[in-house]
């Protein structure tokens, strides 16, 4: 949900949309710079979620960050701002910070794990007493982006210092567009059977519930309302009947027809209420 005009209206927003939780951005998510927190915006913010009974508020790191950089100066600068992500959703007891692996570029995909895992222990080590934790979110892997195989989630996991510090925030388009099936029975199960024995569903936080304007393995990321892409309404349906998740945060980041895009979030929202046996 925007944060414009405050932090707090966030939470208006996905009250007014019939949500249970928000994402939101603690900054602009195309900028280096941030501009302070203040108590005042602390205290708007916790105030609006215990009144409009929001609970599970998520932030989403800038887009900018790529800890898998093989120019130094950009994975340094990516360290420093992922810190600063990290910190901010601390001051408003936001728990977990949703970050893209990050992209290899000229270097190999390899050394681009590598370069992750070793960007996060130094954001761990700067951080050593934050409650505020990192969720690597899978992607479509359009370019050279990591995360769109799930080895790739567990190769970065598997190599910090501090796995149990790290956490994963599955999205349903990503997952469609890097070639994981979900519609049929068997493929939702051969999905899960996957992410089971790489990554482990309990390592799963948190869900970005979004259809796909591209087709099946077409490795890019392109979001469309619920039902309204080339995904259909089954892979939805199997997610939300599965018992494994049923109390793990489900976000939409679907198009908006709008600045705020309540409407179409009304919208999609009931579409997938419906589909929960």
């Amino acid at each position: 949900m925007s944060i414009a005009g405050g932090y707090y209206k966030s939470v208006g927003l996905a009250k007014a949309a019939g949500c249970e939780c928000v994402q939101l951005f603690t900054k602009n998510n195309n900028q280096w710079k941030a501009k302070p927190i203040t108590e005042v915006d602390i205290a708007k913010f916790k105030n609006a979620l215990d009144e409009n009974q929001i609970a599970y508020p998520m932030s989403h790191a800038s887009y900018l960050i790529n800890m898998a950089s093989p120019n130094e100066e950009l994975r340094e600068k990516s360290v420093d701002a992922f810190v600063i992500e990290l910190e901010r959703a601390e001051m408003l007891g936001i728990r977990y910070v949703v970050m893209h692996p990050g992209s290899f570029t000229t270097s190999t995909e390899e050394e681009g794990l590598e370069k992750i895992a070793k960007s996060l222990d130094e954001v761990h080590c700067r951080l050593p007493n934050a409650t505020s934790q990192c969720l690597l979110e899978n992607t479509a892997g359009q370019g050279s982006n990591l995360g769109n195989q799930f080895e790739h989630l567990q190769a970065i996991i598997e190599r910090v210092k501090s796995p149990e510090r790290l956490g994963v925030c599955f999205d349903t388009c990503h997952a469609f567009a890097a070639g994981y099936a979900m519609a049929e029975k068997s493929e939702y199960q051969a999905t899960m059977a996957k992410i089971e024995n790489t990554i482990g569903t309990e390592r799963i936080k948190a869900f970005h519930l979004n259809d796909s304007k591209k087709p099946f393995g077409s490795r890019k990321d392109r979001h469309e309302a619920i039902g309204k892409g080339e995904m259909g309404i089954e892979p939805f349906r199997n997610l939300l009947n599965d018992d494994r998740f049923k109390n793990v945060p489900m976000y939409m980041e679907t198009p908006k027809e709008s600045s705020n895009g309540v409407e179409w979030d009304i919208e999609n929202l009931a579409t997938l209420r419906s589909l929960i046996a």
